[in-house]
């Protein structure tokens, strides 16, 4: 996606690849650094993504690791991107770190599933239930609100107007009737959620209780994303940070968790119904 890169998650991504590649034929950083006469403190700031990552370098790393040619074109072109500027610039001061890298992360995806059972997207919110949902949590300072709601609304901006992102979404009940703010401001979220759900890149699904189990039945909120030029990841965010699941098999399995919530929540049509009879009930 032309100028939706972010260098620092760019890095990041091709880190993990590395990473993976690397643990897959039991190398250790020592063993790499004497196959490929890379030190073995570049070797870590290339796996950590800390500093970009030279096609050379990646090519020399990935032989050594047994990896086909197809690979090695696939990260050394992916690394050719890393010039770009991050969108999110603008709030780089409001933003936490771990947000910055899902976001950049988000901008290089082609796909992403999420799932929320307790509260809506941030992707999804409107102004005003934005600024409602981040004055009740307490993470954000007083004076940081505006902004933070700005940040979040240019990333719905972009979901609708620039990026080519295909996004799946699994919405719980709860969260559709959380009691934020008026009934007012609950209304007009709800035509929002309509009106994404009308765009030919969104796909969203209602779970209520009726919906029966499920296999994210233990899990919170997660997200899911796919990479055409790297392996997807998984991403699910804590009280005051995030974890990002990257081992092939973790992640495999929060992908089949999303499968079974595609399946057993109501279906896209179902799920309109849903929401535009609690926008009448408001």
């Amino acid at each position: 996606m032309s100028g939706s890169n972010d260098p620092s998650a760019l890095r990041w991504l091709i880190g993990v690849e590395l990473t993976t590649y690397r643990k897959q034929v039991g190398l250790s950083l020592t063993e790499l650094s004497v196959e490929t006469g890379i030190s073995k403190p570049k070797l870590g700031h290339m796996e950590s993504g800390r500093y970009q990552q030279q096609p050379d370098d990646l090519a020399n790393v990935l032989r050594a690791c047994g990896t086909d040619q197809r690979g090695i074109d696939r990260l050394t072109s992916l690394s050719a991107r890393s010039d770009s500027k991050s969108w999110w610039a603008p709030w780089a001061h409001v933003v936490p770190d771990w947000l910055k890298t899902f976001v950049g992360l988000e901008g290089l995806a082609y796909s992403e599933f999420v799932y929320e059972p307790l509260v809506l997207p941030g992707m999804m919110q409107t102004a005003e239930y934005a600024e409602a949902l981040t004055q009740a949590t307490g993470f954000v300072r007083q004076n940081h609100t505006e902004r933070f709601v700005s940040f979040r609304l240019a990333r719905a901006r972009r979901l609708t107007e620039t990026a080519d992102l295909r996004v799946q979404v699994v919405v719980g009940e709860s969260a559709l009737r959380l009691a934020v703010a008026s009934p007012e401001v609950r209304r007009a979220q709800y035509e929002r959620l309509l009106g994404l759900a009308e765009h030919p890149r969104v796909t969203l699904q209602i779970l209520t209780p009726e919906c029966g189990p499920h296999d994210a039945g233990s899990t919170g909120q997660f997200c899911v994303l796919h990479f055409a030029e790297a392996r997807p990841i998984a991403y699910t965010e804590l009280l005051d940070g995030a974890v990002y699941v990257q081992d092939p098999d973790d992640v495999r399995t929060y992908t089949l968790a999303a499968e079974s919530l595609q399946r057993v929540a109501l279906d896209p049509d179902e799920s309109f119904a849903y929401v535009k009879a609690l926008a009448s009930d408001e």
